[in-house]
């Protein structure tokens, strides 16, 4: 039986020889190890980000697209604004768990483009790694936080579907959301299990302790609301002849149908709501269709500078 403390390995019982399993073992636990692995797996994902953003910025007609842009300074304040506003909460929960530096926030940053262009949680493998080549001094392990923020934040998305749902519900006829009765029940069914799973196996799913989790459940409802807000402010901004209390209305309704699992086609389904209640097919598509392109060029463009800016630093310090 071994035992690692601060780095080296002791044995139980004295022995002269030692079999391989147990040497492999103490060589992938040793600090070398894992910033060796840590140091080749956020190379290699910085090195995805600047890839895929190069090749897709290549296709992306980058000028027609900033035409469309409205020119006032407010609505690129709630631009800005909604597009940080998941990096931002994310660094609050991280800077009350480990007191995480204003330099993490690139770091969170370039975890939401690599799940947003790369791949779907990749972006939790590419922090974890840069968390543990910081060097960060945690009261709990990283990989066990970084879980109970994941998990909790699909919790809180969930449970406001459901509300929406809930408040939504004497308005489907009227609100024509085009949902066939079994993908309804078959959403609702999926987000009911999962949500009820959580709360089921919390002690066995979260490692944090439980003032922590519901301090970080309410910032991401919090996020929730105020990005449903702010891309409301947006659409009113860019359509202005329309009253931002419908925008509010279609931006909660958005929110809805892209967490329901089950519903096909949610972009046309929003669609069809939107010039529902709005009217002016051409415009209220336009706008949309715009504001989907410019969040996808911003992804772009970040990805490429923050995936060259990391690698241009690895360059420099090997």
């Amino acid at each position: 039986m071994t035992s690692t403390i601060g780095g080296t390995t002791a044995l139980a019982a004295p022995s002269a020889r030692i079999d391989s399993t147990l040497a492999n073992s103490v060589i992938l636990d040793s600090p070398l190890a894992e910033r060796r692995w840590t140091a080749w797996a956020g190379g290699a994902i910085s090195l995805a980000i600047l890839a895929v953003a190069l090749v897709q910025l290549r296709d992306m007609p980058v000028a027609h697209i900033l035409s469309l842009v409205p020119r006032s300074t407010g609505f690129w304040a709630a631009f800005v604004l909604a597009y940080l506003a998941t990096p931002i909460s994310e660094w609050l929960i991280y800077r009350r768990l480990w007191a995480i530096p204003a330099r993490g926030f690139a770091a969170l940053l370039r975890k939401r483009v690599t799940n947003e262009i790369v791949l779907g949680y990749l972006g939790e493998v590419y922090f974890y790694t840069w968390v543990r080549r910081a060097g960060l001094i945690t009261r709990s392990a990283p990989f066990g936080a970084i879980k109970d923020v994941a998990i909790l934040s699909a919790f809180a998305g969930n449970a406001m579907t459901l509300v929406m749902l809930a408040a939504a519900a004497p308005f489907f006829g009227l609100l024509q959301l085009g949902l066939g009765g079994r993908a309804m029940v078959g959403s609702l069914s999926v987000l009911a299990i999962t949500s009820f799973a959580m709360l089921l196996l919390r002690r066995r799913l979260f490692s944090l302790p439980r003032p922590e989790l519901t301090w970080i459940l309410a910032l991401h409802i919090a996020r929730i609301v105020a990005m449903i807000g702010l891309t409301a402010l947006m659409w009113h901004l860019a359509l202005p002849a329309v009253g931002v209390t419908w925008w509010l209305v279609l931006s909660a309704v958005r929110q809805l149908l892209s967490r329901l699992p089950l519903v096909p086609n949610k972009d046309l389904a929003f669609v069809g709501v939107a010039v529902f209640i709005i009217g002016r097919e051409s415009d209220v598509a336009a706008m949309i269709a715009m504001i989907g392109s410019l969040i996808l060029l911003t992804h772009l463009l970040v990805g490429a500078a923050l995936g060259a800016a990391e690698l241009l630093q690895r360059e420099r310090a090997a």
